[in-house]
């Protein structure tokens, strides 16, 4: 067996023949980083990428101690960055302590990856539920079995919960999971960032500004530049800097 070193110096990043690295000028970047957003998140599907709506998902603990996963996009708009999880989980009692989390979307075919970061509410119930009797007989199935993160006693114990969540879900579609939780993320910071196959790879910055008020710049000398929009959630304008790579 290959070791993990050896694996490691066998791969590419961005092969070309798998990868697009399309040019991005920051200069004609919407004010809005939904609007962006929903461009890149088009273009991530029409360049086959697979699974573009998963995203990882970082919260804290009480303690303060970091964790990531990978979860399902539920939606992004004015509201915000959507994902659901039931508030009893290990995440959902992490938003409970410390209500702000951190997106990361990558989309390798293009080199691309998205970061959101802000605080986190939650939906109202209603609409949780309605987002999840929406989806899939599997996904009401999975919601219904429920006890998530909890600790497990064999995967038997798991079968027969998951059977019995099956045929329920196939017998009630509209049966209620009273733990399932929707999640609105409100973006604070949202990053693009466009690799480059010479290492200059671009990176903008969307801060939120209270009341609308931006800097406006060149951008490219990490000056700001003003915009305007919802953005998700939240109430101002936003400012938009370069990064170095």
């Amino acid at each position: 067996m290959r070791s993990v070193d050896e694996l490691l110096r066998s791969l590419r990043v961005w092969d070309p023949a798998v990868t697009e690295l399309p040019p991005f000028d920051p200069a004609d970047a919407p004010g809005d980083p939904l609007a962006l957003f929903t461009r890149w998140f088009g273009e991530a599907v029409a360049a086959g990428q697979s699974e573009p709506h998963t995203v990882s998902l970082a919260t804290a603990g009480p303690e303060g101690l970091p964790d990531v996963r990978v979860v399902m996009l539920h939606g992004a708009d004015a509201d915000g960055w959507s994902f659901a999880t039931h508030a009893d989980s290990r995440k959902g009692r992490h938003l409970a302590d410390r209500p702000y989390a951190a997106l990361l979307f990558y989309w390798p075919v293009l080199g691309r990856q998205v970061r959101v970061r802000g605080p986190v509410a939650v939906a109202p119930a209603e609409e949780a539920q309605a987002d999840l009797h929406a989806r899939s007989a599997g996904a009401l199935a999975a919601a219904l079995t429920g006890r998530q993160s909890a600790e497990l006693g064999s995967v038997a114990e798991l079968a027969r919960a998951s059977e019995a969540a099956w045929e329920r879900a196939g017998r009630e579609p509209d049966a209620p999971a009273p733990t399932w939780t929707l999640y609105r993320l409100c973006p604070e910071e949202v990053e693009f960032f466009q690799g480059d196959a010479r290492r200059r790879h671009v990176r903008l910055t969307y801060r939120r500004t209270p009341g609308g008020e931006g800097t406006e710049g060149k951008g490219a000398e990490g000056e700001g530049t003003e915009g305007e929009g919802a953005g998700g959630g939240g109430v101002g304008g936003w400012e938009q800097r370069l990064l170095w790579p």
